[in-house]
């Protein structure tokens, strides 16, 4: 009886309780007040801006090129015989003046060679003189005992035209050997720079061999290559047509890094070059710069040397009333966002004059005083509710 009294208290008792529960929480449940609503704020996103602004803009074309001497030159001497004396200033890097002599050369068998065509000269005009006077005697004879003019043969007018040829020729010949005893002096023919040297004192040198190579200083040229589509932005380029002379084109500011600094200097461009490259398709234009090895008004600027690496920047021409904007704040190729007066967002395209690494030039599309929105939004919709940066 007991044991049947137990087993009916563990399966009914859990289900009393159970029902108990629920009676209590419903109970509980009806008397609760309903829970607050809470409404969720949604903050429009913080973009960046940037206010345009309508400019004059001078466009730059940015190139690179290696600095050459405008004019150089070989020394070769015109004259053989054994070198005596070379300046100091011929050595590798060193400088000269127009006239300064390089190197001399023995010059004893060209001054022997001066005297002995001297005396042949001498010895023409004798023969020229005697023969003048034999001429006269033989027409004065003629007229004696002839009529009418003389023979040619007989005035001695062929022997006359030998006479004098051969005073002409000794006259060359002597201004030949005087000029070959001046060619022992090797001069500079400009001012300029030893870029080599390649002979010594007691060297014997023969006539056309190279002893050197030296090049002016008076100006400095740098070869430019620049891309086809970067000439629309250079109206004045200095083409040459036929029959024309390459003017003055646009100014170039040359910058090279040495010793550890950055220096400037100035030059134009002057001509461009008469092929495009097959290759490149590029199109070479040559600047110059005066003076290279100049100090100039820069204290402690490094001469342009030959050989130096400088990066170029021409200036080009210039367009009015256009907006510079960071190339980031471009979207889908030609268009911007920009912000109303209600912080709306609206796409705007726009006409883009030239990209280059950081900024856009924008020719048509963007006001003065409108917001150019910066900020890469993930989402994004025509009229959105955006909410400027602070300060931008």
């Amino acid at each position: 009886m007991n044991s049947k009294l137990t087993l009916a208290l563990k399966i009914v008792l859990p289900i009393v309780v159970l029902i108990a529960a629920a009676l209590g929480a419903m109970t509980l449940a009806g008397a609760a007040a309903p829970p607050d609503t809470v409404e969720v704020e949604v903050r429009p996103p913080v973009v960046r801006t940037l206010t345009a602004e309508l400019v004059d803009h001078a466009f730059t074309v940015r190139t690179q090129g290696t600095v050459r001497p405008r004019t150089e030159s070989r020394v070769v001497p015109e004259v053989g015989g054994r070198v005596i004396w070379v300046s100091p200033d011929f050595v590798s890097g060193g400088f000269f003046e127009e006239g300064d002599p390089l190197l001399r050369l023995d010059s004893h068998d060209y001054q022997q060679a001066v005297v002995r065509a001297a005396a042949e000269v001498s010895a023409a005009k004798l023969r020229l003189a005697q023969e003048e006077a034999e001429a006269e005697i033989a027409r004065a004879e003629w007229e004696e005992l002839g009529e009418g003019a003389p023979p040619d043969l007989t005035a001695r007018v062929p022997q006359l035209e030998n006479a004098r040829a051969g005073v002409a020729a000794a006259e060359a010949n002597l201004i030949k050997t005087e000029q070959d005893l001046e060619r022992t002096e090797i001069k500079a023919p400009y001012a300029g720079r030893v870029r080599d040297k390649a002979v010594d004192v007691g060297q014997f040198i023969a006539p056309g061999s190279q002893v050197g190579s030296i090049y002016a200083i008076d100006i400095a040229e740098i070869r430019l290559p620049l891309p086809d589509q970067d000439l629309a932005y250079l109206s004045n380029m200095p083409l040459v047509y036929r029959g024309q002379r390459g003017g003055a084109g646009p100014e170039v500011i040359l910058r090279a890094q040495f010793a550890g600094a950055e220096h400037e200097w100035r030059g134009r461009l002057v001509r461009t070059e008469g092929e495009i490259d097959a290759a490149s398709r590029m199109v070479h234009a040559v600047a110059q710069v005066r003076d290279p090895y100049g100090r100039g008004n820069t204290p402690g600027r490094p001469p342009l040397a030959v050989g130096m690496y400088v990066q170029a920047e021409i200036l080009g021409d210039i367009v009015e009333n256009v907006a510079l904007i960071p190339r980031s704040a471009l979207r889908d190729g030609n268009q911007v966002w920009v912000l109303d007066s209600a912080d709306k967002l609206h796409a705007r395209a726009v006409e883009i004059l030239r990209l280059d690494a950081d900024i856009a030039i924008i020719g048509a599309g963007l006001e003065s005083g409108e917001r150019v929105v910066l900020s890469a939004l993930e989402f994004v919709a025509d009229g959105m509710k955006v909410s400027p940066e602070i300060g931008s």
